[in-house]
């Protein structure tokens, strides 16, 4: 299904309020540090490999990637002459800490970023063009689109992908065994999610047949948008700017989560759930089937017999969300070739099998969604491998749109849900103007 994101050949765009990023003409200067333009060159010719001479290198990670950055860290520094030094910033602050780093020309010489906020860097030259390396990687063509073109920028490639979060359904096939559903054929449209939700939820006995965070814009997106993918159409134009989430198939969408809300199928306390625990309530294994962050799969009881499956639209088709965090080298750094050495490691075979698949994350290429670790869980394998058919939506005002608590899609959703969806149309155009904003 490709990536709603394409080639980039837009006009550079600032962001400004919370991301605090800074002006091009104090960008070309804080940037320019003998690396070419303002976005660096990653130190120059190709090279799949960098250099592993000693030297340390700086790098900063949001919380909310830890496990899997100091995982990769200390693998990486146990096993070359180059060190990372990782710096793990609270994951409210980052945007900020590195917006204001890039000022005082203090970046790191390596730093991620959720890749919904990549093109805010990329179009604002902070990250070196790495495109001649990335593409001396005999893996090129197998990493995964997504992150690769969330960072392109103006046909020159920023980042690589750091970690993968998809949006999966999980469902919990005891509680299907009960409702005398079949625990081997999770739904393959919304309206069959809608029936075995039903059926699980007529069990009783504080058994409840779903559940989502209601208040939690973020986890709307990543777990609603999938169902529009899947039927084939967008949620946002190509430059993300203009919102298409009125549409018949939306509507569908909302009314779904809707009938769940006025029908008690949804547990207890989706209307307040801002996301601090939304992925709390399916381990205690009390719901039959919701979306989730397929980073969690590793992170479930032992003895809860769960199954994993593609998101489905109202009429079939599948998708999934595709987050996570993308990393570049700044373009500051005076040591490309040693950062690239890192980065490189990353995604090989060792680092992405024996690390990533090895702690049931997944993994950054689609050659090694079959691997000794996943092919020992086939639900891994089935996460691995809807990597191509995912999507991560474009738009340099993202954040104030879709994360900000007080932005306009948050109204959205619980006008269409928690409401009567009656201001759809104009919710929906508050999205576009916070977008065009």
């Amino acid at each position: 299904m490709g990536s709603t994101v394409g080639p980039r050949g837009r006009t550079s765009r600032f962001v400004t309020g919370a991301v605090a990023l800074l002006t091009a003409a104090t960008l070309a200067t804080a940037c320019g540090s003998g690396n070419g333009d303002a976005r660096g060159d990653g130190g120059g010719a190709a090279n799949a490999t960098g250099v592993d001479d000693g030297a340390t290198l700086t790098m900063w990670t949001r919380a909310a990637t830890r496990p899997q950055s100091e995982a990769l860290v200390e693998a990486y520094n146990a096993s070359h002459r180059n060190k990372v030094e990782l710096t793990v910033v609270p994951t409210d602050d980052y945007q900020a800490k590195v917006g204001a780093a890039a000022g005082s020309r203090d970046l790191p010489d390596l730093f991620a970023s959720d890749v919904v906020f990549v093109p805010n860097y990329t179009s604002s030259g902070l990250f070196a063009d790495l495109t001649e390396r990335v593409d001396a990687l005999p893996f090129a063509d197998d990493l995964a689109r997504s992150h690769i073109e969330a960072g392109t920028y103006e046909d020159k490639k920023y980042v690589v992908p750091h970690t993968l979060d998809l949006s999966v359904l999980f469902y919990n096939k005891d509680l299907y065994r009960k409702a005398k559903l079949d625990p081997d054929d999770p739904p393959a449209t919304l309206g069959e999610w809608d029936e075995q939700a039903r059926a699980v939820d007529a069990l009783g006995g504080g058994v409840d047949g779903t559940f989502f965070g209601g208040n939690c814009g973020g986890c709307g997106v990543f777990t609603w948008w999938p169902s529009i993918w899947a039927a084939g159409e967008e949620v946002l134009n190509e430059d993300g700017t203009g919102a298409r989430l009125a549409s018949a198939t939306a509507r569908k969408v909302y009314d779904t989560y809707r009938g769940w809300v006025d029908d008690g199928i949804v547990a207890p306390g989706a209307k307040d759930e801002t996301g601090t625990t939304w992925t709390g309530v399916f381990p205690k294994g009390k719901v039959g089937i919701m979306p989730m962050p397929s980073t969690t799969l590793g992170l479930m009881p032992k003895d809860l017999d769960l199954g994993v499956a593609p998101i489905p639209g109202p009429d079939g088709g599948r998708s999934t969300f595709v987050g996570g965090d993308a990393i570049g080298i700044a373009a500051t750094s005076g040591k490309a070739d040693q950062a690239w050495n890192f980065l490189a490691w990353t995604l090989g075979d060792t680092a992405q099998v024996d690390i990533v698949a090895a702690h049931k994350d997944v993994v950054a290429r689609t050659d090694l969604a079959s691997n000794k670790y996943s092919d020992a869980d086939p639900r891994l394998v089935a996460v691995n491998e809807l990597v191509a058919d995912g999507r991560t939506p474009y738009a340099l005002k993202f954040g104030q749109t879709f994360n900000d608590p007080n932005g306009p899609w948050l109204s959205l959703m619980r006008d269409a849900v928690f409401g009567d969806g009656a201001s759809l149309e104009e919710d929906n155009e508050a999205v576009t103007e916070s977008l065009a904003d």
